[in-house]
């Protein structure tokens, strides 16, 4: 799994992997998007090898997307993290080189300025924290942890009713009770955290856009310099087979009306335009331009 990044103006933009995988094809009970089909991703050349596999999978990557500006280091989203208790066995007790990676593109956990989550899912807060001397400790003792107000106010409630309408495989594969106590929890305790609106300004190049619909305070993360922009997209979108069909939703979606209209809407808007589009789950080479193609939209890397 190789690094790679991007050179937005003055900022360059480093993707560290933490677990790549394939998911089995369409149908089933556990399948990520209920209404796509082997026929019609078929039908669309270029997902073909880069994004899908050739008896049909969808690669999928779990990855970090390290900012650096002048003035900040800031990790967005920390994917599912050492030692973790989760349902899903692939994420269960993982023992991963990530903070290794982070070193080999000159970062230590004490030089990161900033961690900032899309949102509070398991996959994108599990390196907030670290397993030390028997207890959760904040990974970045540095760091200023950025979590949505409305994202965070919504998951420190009471979810009953959210994860009652959830399929069971799903609920126990979010683990909500566990994140928000082995991932959250820990860093609000320590002082680091600082809740912010779904537009807020992190830096002179780094702002946050609201993308709701996946979770009700879910963003997206627009990069802005000399002139240059990239957008690191989160779960607003999962898979590039999504730019092709944006009405394809994901099962782990909060309210699928509202991630359908945003998804539609990120793509109207960037379109035919300079801005990289950076996936937060696309396999590698991960960005690209958003292209209008007759009338759906095509990724080109």
């Amino acid at each position: 799994m190789a690094n790679l990044a991007w050179k937005v103006g003055d900022v360059t933009i480093t993707r560290i992997a933490e677990l790549e995988w394939d998911v089995p094809g369409m149908g089933g009970e556990h399948s990520f998007w209920p209404d796509a089909t082997a026929e019609a991703i078929g039908a669309v050349p270029w997902l073909t090898p880069h994004f899908v596999t050739s008896t049909g999978d969808l690669r999928l990557s779990l990855h970090s997307l390290l900012v650096e500006t002048s003035e900040m280091r800031v990790v967005v989203d920390t994917c599912v993290g050492n030692d973790k208790k989760r349902h899903l066995a692939d994420w269960n007790q993982m023992h991963d080189d990530y903070l290794e990676k982070l070193a080999e593109v000159g970062w230590t956990r004490e030089t990161v300025s900033g961690v900032l989550c899309t949102h509070l899912h398991v996959d994108h807060v599990g390196w907030n924290t670290m397993w030390v001397d028997g207890r959760w400790v904040p990974t970045f003792p540095n760091a200023r942890y950025y979590f949505g107000r409305r994202e965070y106010e919504f998951w420190s409630k009471e979810t009953r009713q959210y994860r009652e309408r959830l399929p069971g495989w799903v609920d126990e594969a979010l683990d909500i009770s566990e994140v928000m106590a082995d991932s959250v929890q820990p860093v609000v305790d320590a002082g680091l955290v600082e809740l912010v609106d779904t537009d807020a300004i992190i830096a002179p190049e780094i702002r946050l856009t609201p993308t709701p619909g996946h979770t009700p305070g879910h963003v997206s993360i627009v990069i802005e310099s000399k002139g240059e922009r990239a957008v690191i997209t989160g779960d607003m979108m999962h898979h590039p087979m999504q730019v092709a069909y944006p009405k394809w939703s994901c099962v782990f979606d909060d309210n699928t009306q509202q991630a359908r209209h945003t998804r539609i809407n990120f793509l109207e808007k960037f379109a035919d335009t300079p801005t990289l589009v950076i996936g937060t789950h696309f396999a590698a080479p991960t960005a690209g331009k958003l292209v209008r193609d007759g009338n759906t939209y095509r990724f080109d890397v």
